[in-house]
């Protein structure tokens, strides 16, 4: 396994680990999912998951590929994950990721995001890869300004396309050309 690290100055330099998420780290990775599954209309998931119910989604990633799970490790503690997955199941889609990133609500604002998306997209352009889409509900500002600090653009607008906390919410899809 090969192991990142990046410094970040928060108030004082602290080594933060990126690297690619193993198997122990999927309580971490669900907790931190389940938070925004709860109390957020982020992710258009409208039930908490336990390990076992978020395993199939986790054993899709392989760090050899283009589908990847990245988490970020301060004081041996993972407080955020990014991940890349297949953009559609048809083989021509196969150039295409999406690519999703959460961070732990306490630690939201701090730079955290751009250290874990800044590895990912090093990750994948090492790939025959040529977009990368984000899908964020609306609204969602620090979303909007991460992907735009990395070059995402808008691409559409799906209105009231999903329902959750009994109210329809919009998603903005983004993309941004890899390699």
């Amino acid at each position: 396994m090969v192991y990142y690290f990046v410094m970040q100055m928060i108030k004082k330099p602290i080594a933060n680990l990126v690297r690619h998420a193993t198997l122990a780290d999927l309580a971490s990775i669900t907790q931190i999912y389940n938070h925004y599954v709860l109390n957020t209309a982020i992710t258009f998931d409208l039930a908490p998951f336990t390990v076992a119910t978020r395993r199939p989604w986790f054993d899709q990633f392989d760090p050899a590929s283009v589908h990847q799970c990245l988490v970020l490790e301060v004081k041996q503690q993972v407080i955020g994950y990014a991940s890349s997955a297949a953009f559609r199941p048809k083989a021509a889609y196969d150039t295409s990721v999406e690519c999703s990133i959460y961070l732990a609500p306490h630690v939201g604002g701090q730079g955290y995001g751009k250290i874990l998306y800044a590895e990912l997209f090093r990750h994948l352009n090492q790939h025959d890869l040529h977009r990368c889409y984000g899908i964020i509900t609306l609204p969602n500002l620090a979303s909007l300004a991460l992907h735009k600090s990395f070059e995402f653009s808008e691409v559409a607008r799906l209105n009231e396309v999903g329902r959750k906390f009994d109210r329809y919410w919009d998603t903005l899809w983004v993309e941004k050309t890899l390699g």
